[in-house]
């Protein structure tokens, strides 16, 4: 089938762009969060396109006076990959690795957005992530991420909240390749393994430069995706750190930080020390992760949309629906005896055993 899509030179195999070339649970995914300085403004999105299951749904969450908003949207894709728009939620691609724009009209429900997103740096291609479970593929994808300043307003019940570049930064990642989505594999192989999976990925901003962090470990605590990477404002080439490692300190009866700390090790020598202090958390469950209703790449209709609220006052940290999360983070940035401040994310996942951490059941302390 020729699409919209087939007149751009963007094509990676002999087939029209509406064959992704790759399994089943090919996806490609855009991503947005933005916060305030100060923490008193954070938002974040995603919009996923899955071509073998013809399904693009998407999300915009809010927090405004301790609730987090989630918007909601599913559609049948019918094979067009440039439509970028579900339901209330578009993106929309102003200039490539530059500036992108990010639509939200909910009226019904009293969000709406119109938000610019423009890079601070370049965009930073992380390392491949391949994971496999016995001779299944559980992950095989790329990711690249880019920090930037947002420009625009944010409406919630009708307040309306102007998004100013000086005041408001954030990230964006655009990921894309084989991961599990949609309905779960009917016969998984044998023999049947338990879930593990630890995840920390902290994207950082600094009035200099930018920052960011990740690692995925096994069960035992080896890292088996593990960067880190320093670069420049404006167009300077990102510095990938020669080593990384990360400490964690668990609030008590949870699998979220109290603090952590990051320690890098510079290709020439230095050494970099990064302390991350949460302030709050934003649960990723209200973009799709790990949420019922919502699971990313479910198909539940050709066109339907919902909206939901957590109380965050009220909400319950431990259920296995809210591990997953990014905590707001004021950061400090030590080389050489100079210290700068930063603030940014700290997204964590930790699923089953982990025995640095202590963690020996699927969820829990």
């Amino acid at each position: 089938m020729i699409t919209e899509a087939d007149d751009y030179p963007i094509h990676q195999t002999p087939e029209p762009i509406a064959y992704a070339g790759t399994d089943r649970n090919f996806y490609d995914r855009y991503f947005f969060n933005g916060y305030g300085r100060d923490g008193e403004t954070f938002f974040a999105a995603a919009l996923g396109v899955y071509p073998h299951l013809n399904v693009i749904d998407a999300s915009f969450s809010v927090i405004d006076e301790r609730r987090q908003h989630n918007v909601h949207a599913s559609r049948c894709l019918r094979m067009e990959r440039m439509h970028t728009r579900v339901g209330p939620i578009a993106v929309e691609v102003v200039e490539p690795l530059r500036r992108l724009r990010l639509r939200v009209d909910d009226r019904a429900h009293g969000i709406r957005a119109e938000l610019l997103f423009v890079a601070r740096a370049r965009p930073i291609e992380e390392p491949r992530y391949t994971r496999r479970i016995g001779p299944r593929t559980f992950m095989d994808l790329t990711r690249m991420t880019q920090n930037g300043a947002y420009e625009g307003w944010l409406e919630v019940g009708g307040r309306r909240i102007e998004v100013r570049p000086e005041r408001v930064l954030g990230t964006r990642d655009r990921s894309w390749g084989v991961r599990s989505v949609g309905a779960p594999d009917a016969q998984p192989h044998a023999p049947a393994s338990p879930p593990q999976f630890y995840w920390l990925w902290a994207p950082l901003n600094f009035d200099d430069a930018v920052f960011l962090y990740d690692v995925n470990q096994d069960a035992a605590g080896e890292p088996w995706h593990e960067a880190a990477f320093l670069a420049p404002l404006g167009d300077g080439e990102p510095e990938a750190m020669a080593s990384a490692a990360s400490r964690v300190e668990f609030k008590p009866g949870t699998r979220h930080a109290k603090g952590a700390v990051l320690e890098l090790r510079r290709r020439g020598g230095g050494t970099i020390e990064i302390a991350l202090e949460p302030q709050f958390q934003f649960y990723m469950a209200g973009l799709g992760y790990f949420n019922p209703e919502w699971a990313h790449g479910a198909y539940g209709g050709e066109d339907r949309a919902g909206y939901d609220v957590y109380d965050l006052a009220a909400l319950d940290e431990r259920l296995p629906l809210h591990l997953h999360v990014q905590a707001f983070c004021r950061a400090r940035f030590t080389e050489a005896g100079r210290t700068r401040a930063g603030v940014g994310v700290l997204e964590q996942l930790v699923l089953g055993p982990h025995r640095p951490s202590g963690f020996r059941e699927l969820a829990g302390d």
